[in-house]
């Protein structure tokens, strides 16, 4: 058997996610439940984490057991590091490795640049940026250790296009894409693969509220004049967890709205 073939016997092996053990941060509700959940399907064990909504992990840890599927909610606010560490400890003492993940979690505070106060800043570059940094530091020695390990960012197109009353969000989402690349660089030679999903306008909890006027105009500017869902997302987390020679890249998934 020639080195090529024997380096594609060795991807045939890896490529599926039976028995691969994700931790998905902020996937109590929203697309991070979502790619739980997708994930579980796949065959992978999943570490759900929130950080105040205990009923919403729960609910999602039931579905994924419903399905024959294995996974644990764990409370970690993952802009702190301590929390994330112990979100990481928790999820290898449970399942014995972490192979994936999924950076998800993130929340917005938005103003115009003149009205936004320090706090409103700080919030989202802590839940947002630091938390990446925070879980992946966490784990990234334990992947080193196996040669092994998927990295997966949920970064925005905000973080490409920016967005007006934004500035917060979309330094953390452009940060997290210059993060991937980065780190893509310095563990590319350890089988650990870094990549980030863009999203563009997605229907969720919180996208369902905006009044239908304004909707509207969002949605003309899609090229193809929809918004994209939750499962969407998903697919090409799966997509990345499961491809073994992609990495230090941003998959965009926007309906065109961004080229």
């Amino acid at each position: 058997m020639t080195t090529v073939e024997k380096n594609l016997v060795q991807t045939e092996e890896v490529s599926g996610l039976e028995g691969k053990v994700v931790v998905v941060t902020g996937s109590s509700k929203g697309i991070g439940a979502v790619i739980a959940k997708e994930l579980a399907k796949q065959g992978a064990k999943v570490v759900v984490n929130y950080n105040s909504s205990a009923a919403g992990a729960e609910k999602v840890v039931g579905e994924i057991e419903e399905l024959g599927g294995s996974a644990i909610a764990v409370k970690a606010n993952v802009s702190n590091h301590e929390d994330a560490k112990s979100l990481i400890e928790q999820a290898i003492a449970q399942f014995g490795k972490v192979d994936i993940l999924v950076n998800n979690a993130g929340i917005t505070r938005d103003k115009t640049f003149k009205k936004m106060d320090e706090k409103s800043w700080n919030e989202v570059i802590d839940t947002n940026l630091n938390s990446v940094y925070h879980t992946t530091s966490a784990v990234i020695n334990s992947m080193l250790e196996q040669k092994y390990g998927r990295i997966i960012n949920v970064s925005s197109v905000v973080g490409q296009a920016g967005a007006f009353g934004q500035t917060n969000y979309s330094a953390t989402k452009a940060g997290i894409i210059g993060f991937t690349k980065s780190l893509a660089l310095e563990t590319a030679k350890n089988g650990i693969t870094v990549n980030s999903v863009c999203p563009g306008y997605i229907l969720t909890e919180m996208t369902a509220e905006i009044p239908e006027n304004v909707m509207e105009a969002i949605v003309s500017r899609i090229p193809m004049k929809r918004m994209g869902s939750t499962q969407e997302i998903a697919e090409a987390v799966i997509f990345l967890a499961k491809a073994d020679y992609i990495t230090g890249q941003c998959i965009n998934v926007n309906g065109g709205v961004y080229m």
